[in-house]
């Protein structure tokens, strides 16, 4: 297999990666109305929309604000700020801009029901179908991991057997999914569990993932998004300590 991995599609020779994105974009969306339609929406139509639209200016946002923070050297020594911030992104950013972008919007428009859940199985879907196009960039793109000598080390384009992190990942975001289904059905869960749930899960995933992909360092080990990692499981850290506050209280 060689890397990058190109397609034609009609008169465009395309990284495959640009493909998966935006169909991992496309599909996820469909499934979420899909869901929506078959499950049902405690979200009136309005602040639905005004929840989308704020998860995805956050997540934008979020993305290249900390896509650009991967690498504080580079972004200094960047001649155009703006197009340095905007080619860098990042999904941990992403997920964590949205998120901020959706309770912002909440609080504007007095919505007090949580939004996440219908997004989590559309997101986990639309995550594994990007990260196959980041696997396919192997190490023309920063999301390849250190050298290893383990067996399934695979030469991502540069002749040294490297840790598949992609991989790692799409095989997590599957067991994470089958692991918030069958929580789903055994326990009874109140309305945000789930999403917050993925978030605990994920975060904690690309915290330890990024210890074995290269990038700048901060003097204490870590990597800038390994930080808005831990910011976002402190966000989050109520119901870590208190995991019994997802699920619904059973009287007899």
């Amino acid at each position: 297999m060689q890397f990058p991995v190109y397609i034609n599609l009609f008169s465009l020779h395309l990284p495959l990666h640009a493909v998966t994105e935006t169909l991992g974009m496309f599909i996820g969306f469909r499934y979420f109305l899909y869901l929506r339609k078959r499950q049902g929406d405690q979200v009136e139509n309005n602040n639905r929309l005004w929840a989308i639209i704020g998860a995805i200016f956050g997540a934008l946002l979020g993305s290249r604000l900390l896509g650009a923070l991967e690498n504080p050297p580079g972004l200094y020594r960047a001649d155009n700020l703006l197009l340095y911030i905007y080619q860098n992104k990042t999904i941990v950013g992403g997920l964590l801009g949205g998120l901020i972008g959706v309770e912002l919007i909440k609080k504007a428009v007095g919505e007090r029901h949580s939004t996440g859940d219908l997004f989590v199985y559309p997101l986990i879907l639309a995550m594994i179908i990007g990260r196959i196009g980041c696997f396919t960039m192997g190490v023309y793109e920063e999301t390849y991991g250190l050298p290893t000598s383990l067996p399934w080390g695979l030469d991502l384009g540069d002749g040294i057997p490297r840790h598949p992190v992609s991989l790692y990942e799409i095989i997590f975001l599957i067991l994470l999914w089958q692991m918030l289904r069958t929580a789903s059905r055994r326990y009874p869960l109140v309305n945000g569990a789930r999403f917050k749930l993925f978030m605990i899960c994920y975060l904690l995933f690309r915290f330890g993932l990024d210890f074995i992909k290269p990038g700048y360092r901060f003097a204490f080990g870590l990597g800038s998004i390994q930080l808005a990692c831990l910011a976002g499981l402190l966000y989050y850290s109520p119901v870590i300590i208190f995991p019994s506050r997802l699920t619904q209280k059973q009287y007899a």
